[in-house]
């Protein structure tokens, strides 16, 4: 289990928070909280982990313990990978709270090589797999799961949630290719879209540091806003790791001559925005 660098303070503000709608926190990394009026309360990619070291290496404050998250309906994992699906995160929230969590094949298979209901004692009925399509409720949200593009990803999935007060999208680390659809589908008020710089990270099978892209770069996630026509849009991921962080407020300058997104929201870690 991880530790968190802020003490207690952020779960506190989340459990006490009375939204008049929905109410998100941005976790760092990909990570996300909503919360209803009702209360009810969804995780989206919370990852608490420090990386691999040297590969990859955390950039920003551990937000929270997960043991010290008391409230949860649901955990979504959009994909597979270390920071979308990690045991030390999420299986102790499972464990404390009886949540659900839901993932794509790939995502479970995460989840049966680190023994989660063995090693953190979730059960088995808590585990739920999704795929493009499907449609769920949870509590006062109904949630669509579509399609994505993450050429790094085996079975990546992107997440649209709907409530009275509007609809969020959230689209893992996927990038432009697949959001036409969904663009069309929904009226989305406020998509988080992965956002990053291209780097060199130490691979260690090869021993050397190679060139990588994880995320979409300036023009990609602006073209991905537009396939999604976006009225707000909150990049993401651009504070998480050493030598592939980015600068967020360039996005105005690769907006001003598209019609999506309206509006662009830069937050850091910790701030909470509404729906």
């Amino acid at each position: 289990m991880t530790d968190s660098d802020w003490g207690t303070w952020l779960v506190d503000e989340i459990a006490d928070a009375d939204p008049d709608g929905v109410a998100l926190w941005y976790l760092g990394c990909n990570g996300f909280v909503l919360k209803a009026d009702d209360g009810t309360t969804v995780f989206i990619d919370p990852y608490l982990g420090t990386g691999h070291p040297p590969e990859t290496i955390r950039m920003v404050p551990v937000p929270f313990s997960p043991g010290d998250v008391s409230e949860a309906d649901a955990i979504f994992g959009s994909h597979e990978h270390l920071d979308h699906v990690h045991g030390p995160s999420q299986a102790p929230i499972l464990a404390n709270t009886g949540a659900d969590f839901y993932a794509s094949d790939s995502g479970h298979d995460v989840v049966a090589e680190e023994d989660w209901t063995g090693e953190w004692g979730v059960e088995d009925d808590q585990l739920h797999e999704i795929a493009e399509g499907d449609t769920l409720s949870v509590g006062a949200f109904t949630v669509h799961v579509e399609p994505a593009n993450d050429p790094d990803a085996i079975h990546p999935v992107s997440l649209v949630f709907e409530h009275d007060a509007g609809t969020f999208f959230h689209a893992g680390d996927a990038r432009p290719g697949e959001f036409e659809s969904v663009g069309e589908a929904y009226d989305v008020d406020l998509g988080v879209l992965a956002f990053g710089s291209i780097g060199n990270r130490f691979d260690p099978e090869l021993g050397e540091r190679v060139r990588t892209q994880w995320y979409s770069d300036e023009n990609m996630v602006i073209e991905a806003a537009n396939e999604l026509q976006l009225d707000r849009l909150l990049p993401s991921h651009w504070d998480m790791w050493k030598g592939f962080t980015a600068d967020p407020t360039s996005l105005h300058n690769h907006s001003a001559s598209f019609p999506y997104p309206e509006t662009l929201e830069i937050v850091e870690i910790g701030d909470r925005v509404d729906l």
